[in-house]
């Protein structure tokens, strides 16, 4: 196997691995770098036969338009279906490209390659890592991965039972340096929505991905456990319909606690496109939350939102009853670099409001340093690889046979 690292080898996000046997190319992942000072990758004069998405973020799937007309993309379907909605709601043309499904734990070939996905604990759901075999030889992928999400029995179960036999691990390094001792798992989030709801005074606003499925569940509990009612936008509404392919267990806007609020943007989006949304709109609507209702009894509800809502936040700001404003991301998005964020400088702004009350509680998408050395130990690969880190160097403290790739270098894997 020939290796390049096009992105991904020194910072977070971005990843794009190229990996080649005989006559066939494919791609691990063509990811938008996170960083405002990283260049992307030009992918368009690149000859490969396949992409292989890991997940529906960005950073893992967003150049993937830019590559040559006509490149398969081998992607989860419920991901295809979560890439595909930002697009419709932002009036954008949905990705023309020529997508293949894949099922977890079923192997499948793109030419001399034989590809086994696995389904992994992440923030994003459908999150795969892959298993890659080729003349001999065999490469896993981590993609981004934890053991501490409600799906963490996978993130287990490849302890329990390793792949054996792995040539080369590319292992994501996210949380080398990261603790993630304050909110250790999904159910420490829960518990401070909880806590920050159930005597509230004024509506609460969670803050959060509306495709981090877990965190919406840990809302969703919250607000069983305190007698609230979740509210939801219908971008959040059409992501939780599209969980119904898989499973009937995630909440969705038919639920007795649940109900969604209707912004005229997003329902423009629903009559321009019938079509695409079927019937959903007539459906939505039995479930629909007026403005008035809010303001009238606001301590019975619990919005969750993203840091766009702060215009909805600032309808109910009351200096003797403070909003609550439960921030459930990676802080350093407030940080006031991350200006792409359309609402950050406001949300930021919210920590020193007194007619707020700001509460922080966020759980990683990522695994900390203790689990991947669990996942390195069970593999036993002969080489282990960084990516999606910061620090590729700082792997040789923590783990055996580590070989560092700069972006751009091409290794053989013999």
């Amino acid at each position: 196997m020939k290796i390049t690292i096009h992105k991904g080898s020194q910072e977070i996000g971005g990843n794009c691995i190229q990996v080649s046997a005989g006559k066939t190319t494919i791609l691990l992942d063509a990811g938008l770098p996170l960083s405002a000072d990283s260049q992307p990758v030009d992918l368009s004069h690149l000859s490969v036969d396949a992409l292989l998405v890991s997940h529906p973020h960005q950073d893992h799937f967003g150049l993937m338009a830019t590559l040559p007309p006509g490149t398969s993309v081998y992607i989860g379907r419920l991901a295809r279906s979560l890439i595909d909605a930002p697009q419709v709601f932002l009036g954008r043309d949905r990705y023309a490209l020529d997508f293949h499904d894949f099922k977890a734990w079923q192997p499948f070939t793109i030419g001399e390659f034989t590809i086994t996905p696995y389904l992994v604990d992440h923030s994003a759901t459908d999150a795969y890592a892959f298993l890659i075999e080729a003349e001999g030889k065999r490469l896993f992928y981590s993609g981004d991965l934890r053991s501490h999400g409600r799906t963490g029995k996978l993130f287990d179960n490849l302890i329990r039972r390793p792949i054996r036999d792995i040539d080369l691990l590319f292992l994501e390094g996210t949380m080398l340096h990261r603790s993630n001792d304050q909110f250790p798992d999904e159910k420490a989030v829960e518990n401070t929505i909880f806590q920050t709801i159930r005597q509230q005074k004024n509506i609460s606003f969670v803050l959060a991905s509306s495709q981090n499925i877990d965190r919406i569940v840990s809302a969703y509990r919250a607000c069983k456990r305190a007698g609230k009612l979740l509210v939801i936008d219908i971008y959040t509404a059409w992501v939780l319909e599209q969980l119904q392919q898989i499973t009937q267990n995630t909440p969705a806007m038919d639920w007795d606690e649940i109900r969604v609020f209707a912004t005229h943007s997003q329902d423009e989006r629903l009559k321009a496109n019938p079509d695409y949304f079927g019937d959903f709109r007539k459906r939505l609507y039995r479930h629909r939350v007026k403005r008035e209702e809010l303001h009238a009894t606001p301590k019975s509800f619990l919005y969750f939102g993203k840091m766009s809502s702060f215009r909805l936040i600032d309808e109910f700001k009351n200096a003797a009853a403070p909003v609550n404003a439960i921030y459930s991301q990676w802080l350093g998005y407030l940080d006031g670099t991350h200006t792409d964020y359309f609402g950050s400088d406001r949300i930021s702004a919210c920590r020193t409001d007194p007619a707020v009350n700001f509460v922080y509680a966020h759980t990683s998408g990522h695994a900390p340093l203790k689990d991947l050395q669990k996942l390195a130990a069970a593999l036993k690969p002969k080489m282990l690889v960084p990516i999606h880190t910061e620090d590729a160097e700082g792997f040789r403290s923590n783990f055996e046979h580590v070989t560092t790739l700069m972006d751009g270098e091409t290794f053989v894997l013999n």
